[in-house]
């Protein structure tokens, strides 16, 4: 089983960005999928979860509102789209897979997580 998250790279203040997260051995349609992230120094963060359907998301505050979550289960990968970046935005991005929203954005209860990309965004 192997996330691979991809995207990531330096970005001006302002600029956007859109992360890709593929799996291999593994259907994804038969799990919730969320982006994390890490900054330097700090506890990996729920950013953006996404339902099987891709009917339900949740949005952490720091990017409600100019991030979009979205999946596509027959290239079996979830996508996360961030715009107006900022410098506090700069983190490696992880993608992770659980059975339940609850269990990625509330009891950190992750099936598998993938491997992160770094985002950089410069002032």
């Amino acid at each position: 089983v192997q996330l691979q998250a991809s995207g990531g790279g330096l970005v001006q203040t302002g600029g956007s960005l859109r992360l890709s997260c593929a799996a291999s051995g593994l259907t994804l349609s038969s799990y919730y999928m969320g982006w994390f992230r890490q900054a330097p120094g700090k506890e990996r963060d729920i950013v953006a979860a996404i339902s099987w359907s891709g009917g339900s998301t949740y949005y952490a505050d720091s990017v409600k509102g100019r991030s979009t979550i979205s999946r596509d289960n027959a290239k079996n990968t979830v996508y996360l789209e961030i715009n107006t970046l900022e410098p506090e935005d700069t983190a490696v991005y992880f993608c992770a897979a659980g059975e339940t929203l609850g269990a990625l954005v509330r009891d950190g209860k992750i099936d598998y997580w993938g491997k992160g990309t770094l985002v950089t965004v410069s002032s």
